[in-house]
């Protein structure tokens, strides 16, 4: 007579209990409800009618529909929506909808630094490029960035704008060892990565001595940067080139900044060391990047979930999309950035500032 051991136990594989179910069930609801009405924030933030509810004040479908010309039965149904999710309120009295002092600020204020509707755009662009996303999944190529809908580079310029607007020039410049001082007296800045030129320009605005460059490997994007140094008015410090992070032009740089960018490269070390070859001798690296922890289960929460989110569907793709492929991931933690810049030839990294959603590190030779 033979015997066999108990095959082991698989907890994962027992039968939920009822409450776990229903908590699961609810989280879900709760998410799906989420992606239902992140449609109608991006409708609301690109026609307007935020913007157009707040300055009006207390109104009907009919009152909005007036001063917006869209279409009043749709407009019934989208207030209704905002009404439901808390993005806006309702007065069954009146009939009317309003935005309250959080929802104006956050919702119909881009110059805030708490507005947050610009986000609702980025996360649109992953369903509009699901296919090709699943496709990247398939193949393991990658999907590079200007693959993507138009709405990624909109939405990334309007989510990340006002939070480099509280930040850039008020704290984490004052955070970097003499580099303040060398910006009023006048030096030369490469912004890498720079997109549509958001930080570029909060640099040349805030620094008139200092002539600032911005660098990106989208065309099209370092073409909105154009038109926006035109229409602010500082094209005579400002200018924009397109070119990578591992070939921009130009020497003797006091600063080289890339915000919230490295971690999509594909050869972010080769951007390190050509970085190190650009800047002056005494010169600064300024890399901002998600927050995150170096392990895995340090990044388990709210921040994580949405960077984990975005980077499968943006940053490692995109890094895939380019030779070497290292994929660091929005998550990457200060461990894997640490050796990425000292592989590049870099001796002293210190993480100068920080927010609830980005790290600030001050690299040096």
């Amino acid at each position: 007579m033979t015997t066999t051991d108990a095959p082991a136990s698989r907890p994962e594989l027992d039968a939920p209990t009822p409450e776990d179910l229903d908590a699961f069930v609810g989280r879900f609801v709760t998410d799906l409800a989420a992606v239902a009405h992140a449609a109608t924030v991006v409708i609301g933030d690109k026609l307007g009618l935020f913007r157009a509810l707040a300055d009006h004040g207390p109104a009907t479908a009919g009152e909005l529909a007036a001063v917006t010309g869209c279409d009043e039965r749709s407009l019934q149904e989208w207030l209704s929506a905002q009404a439901a999710s808390e993005y806006a309120c309702y007065d069954p009295t009146t009939g009317r909808f309003h935005l309250d002092a959080v929802q104006r600020t956050c919702l119909a204020d881009p110059s805030h630094p708490a507005f947050l509707a610009g986000g609702m755009t980025v996360v649109s662009s992953f369903h509009k490029d699901e296919e090709a996303v699943r496709e990247a999944f398939s193949t393991g190529e990658g999907l590079p960035w200007h693959a993507h809908h138009d709405d990624l580079f909109i939405g990334t310029e309007r989510f990340f704008r006002p939070g480099y607007a509280a930040n850039l020039v008020t704290e984490w410049i004052p955070a970097l060892d003499g580099v303040e001082a060398k910006l009023r007296a006048g030096t030369t800045v490469a912004d890498v990565g720079c997109g549509h030129g958001a930080s570029t320009l909060l640099l040349a605005e805030a620094y008139p001595d200092s002539t600032i460059v911005g660098f990106d490997n989208h065309p099209a994007s370092v073409e909105v940067a154009r038109q926006r140094a035109a229409e602010t008015g500082l094209g005579d410090r400002v200018r924009f080139e397109v070119a990578s992070a591992a070939s921009f032009p130009g020497a003797g740089y006091d600063l080289v900044c890339i915000f919230d960018a490295l971690h999509d490269m594909g050869d972010p070390v080769a951007a390190a060391a050509h970085i190190r070859s650009a800047l002056a001798p005494d010169g600064t690296w300024l890399l901002v990047e998600p927050s995150a922890g170096d392990r895995l289960e340090d990044n388990l929460g709210l921040v994580g979930r949405i960077f984990y989110s975005a980077s499968s569907i943006v940053c490692v793709q995109h890094s895939k999309s380019e030779p070497v492929g290292a994929a660091l991931g929005a998550q990457a933690g200060d461990a894997r950035l640490r050796a990425v810049v000292e592989a590049g030839g870099f001796t002293r990294f210190r993480r100068a500032a920080e927010t609830p959603f980005n790290v600030v590190l001050e690299v040096r030779p």
